[in-house]
């Protein structure tokens, strides 16, 4: 058995209607996407306790998933005909029946951080059983150690952590740097998110681990200061949230911070450097991790 995928490009003003159309004519599925994602155009679409609600990108890609015996070409008459959106670009490709959790699995294998400190699958065995090893499987929510961001986080939670500090993991997605704190040492561990399925997925993943971490949704998140605070979330976001995150840190506390794009470290640097003494940004492939140490207030 297969399918065919129909990709279609859309603006932010008509993703919605061509989804939703896409589903009245018969698909099985429809999901809109960021056109620029993982390139230095991509759109950081996100919200705040208090924001309105995050929007959708204004370049898209409407993927929908039909039956084999589709005839797209008719689809596509009458997605315009309904809509009265002329032209739309659009692209077919047909997706093969296969074992899809065989597939997704042999896409993660273990990912060694440091000489000691392995992200493990739960379907692998872990490489160094004498290393400290995060249980971790991929999920809803962000954060599995493959992508450059994490890792650059994860290897500097590493060289900071020291025994019985306090960790704040802002934006902890799967709660896997929280997670790492905590098996480095550290003593209160808390991480907060905007997003309800992160919660979950970060005290499940605790619960793998066996590590007692707190972790709270932002609108329900106290803040308080920590020896170590780190935010592994978009670079707009870190830039409002400077001031926010700088009383999260206690004066002379750590602060690390990426998802930031080489030619987007100056600034974001620069905004932190009211609060931190800022180090030399650390890079991995197109991403910078900012580090700093908390000055004493003014």
């Amino acid at each position: 058995m297969s399918w065919v995928s129909l990709k279609i490009e859309a603006q932010d003003n008509t993703a919605d209607l061509i989804s939703d159309t896409l589903m009245e004519l018969g698909a099985l599925s429809a999901i809109i996407e960021d056109a620029n994602a993982e390139t230095i155009d991509e759109q950081p679409i996100f919200g705040e306790p208090g924001d309105p609600p995050p929007g959708i990108w204004q370049q898209n890609i409407v993927s929908a998933l039909f039956d084999e015996d589709i005839n797209i070409s008719e689809v596509m008459g009458q997605l315009q005909y309904q809509t009265k959106l002329l032209p739309l670009q659009y692209s077919t490709e047909i997706i093969q029946e296969q074992d899809w959790v065989r597939a997704t699995q042999s896409q993660f294998d273990p990912i060694k951080i440091t000489e000691h400190l392995w992200i493990v699958p739960t379907w692998h065995h872990a490489p160094d059983a004498n290393a400290i090893n995060i249980i971790l499987d991929p999920g809803l929510a962000f954060g599995t150690g493959s992508h450059p961001t994490t890792h650059l986080c994860l290897s500097w939670l590493t060289q900071t952590v020291r025994p019985n500090v306090s960790v704040l993991d802002y934006g902890c997605g799967s709660g896997i740097l929280a997670i790492a704190a905590k098996k480095l040492g550290a003593g209160n561990v808390v991480g907060t998110d905007i997003d309800s399925q992160a919660i979950q997925s970060s005290l499940y993943n605790a619960e793998q681990n066996h590590v007692s971490a707190y972790f709270y949704h932002a609108n329900d998140y106290q803040s308080q200061a920590f020896d170590i605070v780190v935010a592994n979330i978009l670079s707009s976001a870190l830039s409002v949230l400077a001031p926010a995150l700088a009383t999260s840190c206690k004066v002379g506390g750590k602060i690390a911070l990426s998802g930031i794009l080489r030619e987007q470290a100056s600034a974001v640097s620069a905004i932190y450097a009211q609060w931190f003494e800022m180090d030399t940004p650390q890079f991995k492939d197109a991403w910078v991790l900012l580090t700093g140490t908390r000055k004493c207030a003014p």
